[in-house]
């Protein structure tokens, strides 16, 4: 998708095939923008659990504050491909839109969300 048009709704996604293949290259940073509560029950191996409301200020956090946090380095504003997910895709868009919007331009939602993966995976 060439130029600025898209609408400011839509998010770049990524299919869970195409996860799974990022996720086995070691490619993809996962990121569960769901409770603390829901991450608990189970998430997808590898991410990183940031609840949608403090994605922002985590965002925003100097590397040092984030790593102490989050047991996790920041990711990179570069990072070419940082999938956020939720339970069933609503969330994990408001925090590509959020993400993308401070300049994190490899930011993708995992549109399929945990749901997707808990079905196929589990």
């Amino acid at each position: 998708m060439a130029g600025g048009s898209a609408a400011p709704s839509a998010a770049p996604t990524v299919s869970l095939p195409e996860l799974r293949s990022l996720l086995a290259a070691g490619q993809a940073r996962l990121i569960d923008v769901r409770s603390r509560e829901e991450a608990a029950a189970g998430t997808i191996p590898g991410a990183l659990n940031i609840p949608v409301s403090e994605l922002e200020s985590a965002l925003q956090m100097e590397p040092a504050a984030f790593q102490a946090l989050y047991a996790a380095e920041k990711p990179k504003l570069q990072e070419e491909n940082l999938i956020f997910f939720c339970q069933m895709g609503k969330r994990g868009l408001q925090a590509t839109q959020l993400a993308r919007g401070l300049g994190y331009a490899g930011a993708r939602n995992f549109a399929g969300a945990y749901r997707e993966w808990s079905q196929k995976e589990g």
